[in-house]
């Protein structure tokens, strides 16, 4: 499966991560290890390696085969990777809904590319895919991801205590999701 949604105005596009991305997905994550730490599950230090990034990759694309994971690079126009999203979880009969996950270039935060993937993202996950729901997990302290999501039309819906271990200490969890109904009117 082969695509690319693009914001011109915003100067991005998402297209599914393929095994030629794999150098240049290792070397976000490197740049961005410290930045991101905080906010990510603790990581074996094979993770950061080409191999593990290779596999990662190939994992994906097999989850996309069987419509289980989908996982974007967020490129800029001329081609260069700035960041992730990745709908995973994915729920068919009566639930038709999936979790998002993203991350950005720590350098690239702030200029909108996020948000603007993000509605990519979504227009993917319902006309595509034609899920009923999104939704989203993020840290209590974790407003930027909190604005990506609001400008998105994600609604808060609770919290999730120790949901999920970040950083080596299972942490509490705000819960945001949106509805296909809330895109489409």
């Amino acid at each position: 499966m082969s695509f690319n949604y693009s914001d011109t105005a915003q100067g991005i596009y998402i297209s599914l991560l393929e095994l030629p991305h794999a150098e240049e997905l290792l070397q976000l994550r490197l740049r961005n290890r410290a930045e991101h730490q905080p906010f990510e599950p603790l990581r074996e230090s094979d993770f950061f390696t080409l191999k593990s990034q290779r596999q990662l990759i190939r994992q994906r694309l097999n989850d996309a085969d069987q419509d289980r994971a989908y996982m974007f690079g967020i490129f800029l126009q001329e081609g260069t990777l700035i960041g992730q999203a990745t709908l995973s979880n994915i729920v068919r009969g009566v639930g038709q809904y999936a979790d998002l996950g993203y991350f950005i270039d720590a350098g690239q935060q702030g200029r909108g590319h996020m948000s603007a993937a993000v509605k990519l993202v979504l227009q993917f996950a319902f006309r595509v895919l034609g899920l009923h729901r999104v939704q989203a997990s993020i840290l209590q302290h974790n407003h930027g991801s909190r604005r990506v999501l609001e400008k998105n039309g994600f609604q808060a819906e609770g919290i999730a205590r120790r949901y999920i271990r970040i950083n080596g200490e299972w942490q509490d969890h705000l819960v945001y999701a949106i509805l296909v109904d809330d895109v489409t009117g």
